[in-house]
């Protein structure tokens, strides 16, 4: 799967998993408590949160930086997936919690066994969560269950624009109210917390927290080569020209709505299966989680880090989170306007994020020092749309050894408009 890395791309993914993977859970495992390289359970389970943060970030990046669809709901399915491991991890308390029942305490408390005798009180529909691997499978089939049915009454009848970004917001603060009513057997605005066992192994033990960081670092990286191969085939060019101008793409004979609904769909699970490491690390689960300014907080991340690019997410929600983490405690009341400072200063003057910091300094750079710039960097460079319709023409990939060849996209006056 490497082969479509450039080397030094490659060589930069090898390196942060070295010390990501290899040397942080070495330094939490055999280096003394008491020495300076130590790195204490408290802050690897940090680093597993942000990470987790980054997946989430990168399923938002997928549908804004590369298919134009700016959602506004991608929490809720990053909710979903650690609902669906929550409602397991619950369920192996057993009669460790407060109470000494084989339910949870939220439902002895609301008298549950009342309303479903039949079962000792716990619902119907938590019975098959006591197993490990049925709620993993739900950890991906409700996320995506969930996109598929709102996508495909979303893209069939071609909303699009700010009109998707509402009504993405609007199916996420539906879903935050309905999850915070006791009546749908969640724990209400308590959620789901006081964990206890993952996979028969304590989950407060250093052991267990060190293999969920572990286990989030390799989803983080799966979902890095997964989507970078992705959008580098056929499927990627055409997904970028459907972000670029969806009505050329429709004209020349492909149906969008199954492209933005696979796309979507695609984010939702990877969105769950990011909430779904989340909650065992951080211990709680509850609908805030859900809320829509936990999906701006993601757009923000993005935003920050570069859209367009699988590694600016990345950077923007480590980042993002690692000042909220200082901020909340030192600028508690100002984390929101440090927070809107930050999208707006990225906005006016970073439009490329972190990522793009480097090409903006250099050209300052060749700017002030009345250095010519590059022939590539004065020509205009080749619209995605156009080098869609020279592919559309011939059938072929961009890097083909005959893209050179390629016959001209038509001028701009023959070709449909949108």
């Amino acid at each position: 799967m490497t082969s479509f890395l450039p080397k030094r791309e490659l060589l930069f993914l090898t390196l942060a998993a070295l010390v990501g993977l290899v040397v942080l859970p070495c330094l939490n495992a055999f280096a003394p408590p008491d020495s300076f390289i130590h790195v204490s359970n408290f802050t690897l389970t940090r680093y597993g949160k942000y990470l987790c943060y980054a997946v989430l970030a990168v399923g938002v990046n997928l549908l804004w930086g590369y298919t134009g669809l700016l959602s506004l709901g991608q929490a809720l399915f990053f909710s979903l997936g650690g609902y669906a491991l929550g409602m397991h991890l619950m369920l192996m308390i057993g009669r460790l919690g407060q109470y000494k029942a084989d339910i949870p305490d939220f439902m002895v408390f609301l008298e549950f066994p009342a309303r479903f005798p039949e079962t000792g009180g716990l619902p119907p529909h938590w019975i098959p969560f006591k197993s490990f691997w049925f709620a993993a499978t739900m950890v991906v089939v409700v996320p995506a269950v969930v996109a598929f049915v709102f996508g495909w009454l979303a893209f069939r009848s071609r909303i699009k624009g700010v009109y998707f970004s509402i009504l993405s917001q609007a199916l996420t603060y539906a879903a935050t109210l309905m999850f915070f009513r006791n009546d749908f057997t969640f724990g209400g605005n308590n959620g789901l917390t006081d964990f206890k066992f993952i996979l028969g192994q304590d989950i407060n033990s250093a052991v267990t927290k060190r293999w969920l960081y572990i286990a989030s670092g390799l989803l983080l990286l799966g979902v890095y080569l997964v989507l970078r191969w992705l959008t580098s085939t056929k499927f990627g060019l055409i997904q970028r020209a459907i972000r670029d101008s969806e009505n050329r793409v429709l004209f020349s004979g492909y149906a969008t709505a199954n492209f933005k609904l696979f796309v979507f769909v695609l984010s939702a699970i990877i969105c769950g299966l990011g909430g779904a490491l989340f909650v065992p690390q951080v211990g709680i689960i509850n609908p805030s989680e859900m809320a829509p300014d936990k999906s701006l907080e993601a757009v923000v991340w993005c935003a920050v880090g570069g859209r367009g690019n699988l590694l600016g997410p990345i950077l923007g929600a480590v980042g993002c989170n690692a000042l909220k983490s200082y901020a909340t405690h030192a600028f508690a009341e100002q984390w929101p306007y440090i927070l809107g400072a930050l999208f707006v200063f990225v906005t006016l003057f970073m439009p490329k994020g972190l990522i793009g910091v480097p090409e903006q300094i250099r050209m300052l750079w060749r700017r002030f020092s009345h250095k010519p710039f590059p022939a590539e960097a004065t020509l205009q460079s080749e619209d995605v749309t156009q080098l869609f319709y020279r592919e559309r023409q011939i059938g072929k990939q961009p890097n083909d050894e005959s893209h050179a060849a390629l016959p001209a996209a038509p001028p701009e006056a023959t070709r449909p408009k949108p």
